[in-house]
């Protein structure tokens, strides 16, 4: 069964909770003492974000798989982790007996007692999560009527619910981000006259409606204490047969005229509030590609096209969906217009009918945690974003949609509450990483379809701390190293596990060396064995392998594509524990013709670190110079100076 959260026995997660997620101060003047703390779940919740003994980082190397931290290397700010208070999830909150509502809400808010849920996507109107007995908008009108001056809008019925919970959210954590997406415009902006399906009216005159009303909503939200800070037009406007709740097909062209008349309307009233665009799958569903209408185009490239558009002027980048697709779409998407943000904005636990709740408990664990928790921030997400904050136990109430998802708890019918496994999936990135860290980098070894790898996610704190999220993908327990600088630590986590490792800046832990691009570079090898070029594609989930037992002569010979100075070479083997070479020689050259020998050495683990007075090269040759039985693989060589 579930672990409760409140209204029954909680002490052991407050307990692990109230332990905060703040960095562990090296003391004064020893800067060889730095400890990082370590925060676990595991899938049979025997530990719920519990925190175990602290490591200690001291000099060295391991013969493990190491992930190299790498602070130097940055990408993508992060904006806050959490999910939705849609109407249902207010709705069984806000009916909790109030001491109760109060400690749950701390659980879910509270950066220093709960997980700090830090992004919220709010419903515009409703969702199929709806409690209320039938769908709404907030200028609905009777049939064949209509209200282009939006003299009927009001926000007034989110009072009884959503807006005390929203300031009570703000409350507990004042960096709580904002998103409001619709679900579907006033039915008489619709060719169905209705709030399930349809298109908006092709007229000018509901662009503008349309565009009056979100601004309507922005600041009357304001008004009533709950800014918005960012606003997409339509939620999944691919899905153009909703199964009895909201929706809307909203093709490019539409998007793109509801974003022209939106953006500057939106800057006068609320500069604050960004649009993204989009707010759909990974990739286009082949349902929503077969319900396309004859003759029109399914839109595959949808938020590439809208980026395309003048009208991206007004847009601060693309919100994306985990139901259909992978996260490397984010990343694609982010080379294209790398001026453009991308944020992870919905994404919903799910299990079978007959799945007990230790199967979906787990199931959902390990699959949100290498998919999204690291997944998707490393695909360049700003957010992580799931889909209810809260459900009763039969994954309700709704209308229509979804009768399997889960939230991040569960209202028992008892009243108590119990938390779930994407509690602990956005919990171990949103109790940790603040809103404002930037992603460093990290290697990783496991990828997002599962390889059965360690794979991680590594960010800076505002305050120059830092926090790495690893996932063991594996079902057996695998140990690992973390290493910054000169100073590494090894940890063993069980099969499935998520860990979140804590530490604060500090003198031992920074490397004078920068990381050497090596953009452009090229790799081939003797014998040529599984895909050279993984060598050099930075990627260390990728390897080229020698598809044989080691020999001497075997070797990897890099291309740089222009000279480099470099002063350390790093041979990474990966995941593949006992895949190093036995022995090693590095040879560089200029021409490809001409080679000097200039280190060599035993291979002792999976990283094998080669330093090195200042060396000029334009090619780098890496040679085996002993037998084993193994094949020998590389996952990644990185060049520092």
């Amino acid at each position: 069964m579930s672990r409760p959260l409140i209204g029954m026995t909680a002490v052991a997660l407050t307990v692990a909770l109230t332990a905060g997620g703040a960095a562990t101060a090296a003391p004064a003047g020893n800067h060889a003492s730095v400890s990082a703390r370590v925060f676990v779940t595991t899938v049979d919740r025997a530990e719920l974000l519990r925190e175990r003994d602290a490591v200690r980082f001291a000099p060295g190397r391991s013969a493990f798989p190491t992930i190299v931290v790498d602070p130097r290397q940055t990408y993508q700010s992060m904006d806050g982790f959490g999910a939705s208070l849609t109407d249902s999830s207010a709705s069984l909150l806000h009916g909790l007996d109030p001491a109760v509502r109060a400690r749950v809400m701390r659980e879910l808010f509270d950066p220093a007692t709960g997980i700090g849920v830090s992004f919220l996507r709010q419903p515009i109107g409703s969702s199929d999560f709806t409690a209320a007995p039938a769908h709404y908008t907030y200028d609905d009108m009777p049939a064949g009527r209509t209200d282009f001056a939006l003299r009927h809008f009001s926000v007034a019925r989110d009072e009884a619910a959503v807006l005390p919970l929203l300031r009570q959210a703000r409350r507990l954590n004042p960096q709580l981000k904002i998103m409001a997406t619709p679900w579907s415009p006033p039915a008489w902006m619709k060719t169905t006259d209705s709030l399930v399906g349809g298109r908006l009216k092709d007229d000018p005159a509901v662009y503008d409606a349309y565009a009056r009303y979100l601004v309507k909503f922005v600041r009357a939200y304001a008004a009533a204490g709950v800014p918005v800070d960012y606003l997409s037009v339509q939620n999944e406007p691919q899905n153009r047969t909703p199964s009895g709740y909201p929706g809307m097909d909203l093709p490019v062209r539409q998007q793109l005229k509801v974003i022209a008349a939106l953006g500057p309307l939106l800057r006068a009233a609320s500069p604050r509030t960004k649009i993204l665009a989009f707010d759909h799958n990974w990739a286009t569903h082949p349902n929503d590609v077969a319900n396309t209408p004859p003759g029109e185009d399914p839109e595959t490239d949808y938020p590439y096209d809208v980026l395309a558009d003048p009208a991206a002027r007004w847009v601060a980048g693309t919100a994306y969906h985990c139901y259909y697709g992978e996260p490397a779409a984010q990343s694609a998407l982010h080379d294209a217009h790398p001026d453009k943000g991308i944020w992870l904005t919905e994404c919903s636990g799910s299990h079978g009918p007959d799945d007990p709740p230790a199967k979906f408990f787990r199931d959902t664990l390990v699959w949100h945690a290498r998919t999204l928790t690291v997944g998707a921030t490393r695909n360049h997400a700003k957010s992580v974003v799931n889909w209810n904050l809260a459900l009763d136990a039969a994954g309700g109430p709704h209308l229509g949609g979804c009768d399997t998802c889960t939230g991040l708890v569960t209202v028992q019918p008892d009243g108590a509450v119990t938390t779930d496994a994407e509690y602990y999936t956005i919990g171990h990135l949103s109790k940790f990483v603040r809103p404002g860290a930037v992603r460093i980098a990290s290697t990783s070894f496991g990828t997002t379809g599962w390889n059965g790898q360690i794979t991680d996610v590594a960010f800076r704190n505002p305050d120059g701390s830092t926090a790495l999220v690893v996932h063991n993908e594996n079902d057996d327990p695998r140990t690992f190293a973390v290493a910054v600088g000169t100073q590494q630590f090894e940890y063993t986590l069980p099969g499935g596990a998520l860990a979140t490792f804590t530490w604060p800046p500090s003198p031992a832990l920074r490397d004078p060396l920068r990381q050497v691009p090596l953009t452009g570079a090229t790799a081939t090898a003797e014998p040529a064995g599984e895909n050279p070029a993984a060598a050099v594609d930075g990627d260390a989930s990728t390897r080229w392998s020698s598809g044989a037992a080691q020999a001497p002569g075997q070797h990897l010979r890099i291309d740089l594509g222009a000279p480099a100075v470099f002063r350390r070479v790093a041979i990474d083997s990966g995941g593949n524990l006992g895949d190093y070479a036995r022995g090693w020689r590095l040879s560089v050259s200029d021409d490809g013709l001409a080679w000097r020998e200039i280190a060599a050495g035993a291979g002792t683990g999976q990283l094998t670190l080669v330093d090195l007075p200042p060396t000029r090269a334009r090619q780098l040759r890496i040679e085996a110079t002993a037998d084993a039985g193994n094949w020998w693989s590389v996952a990644d060589v990185r060049l520092y100076r």
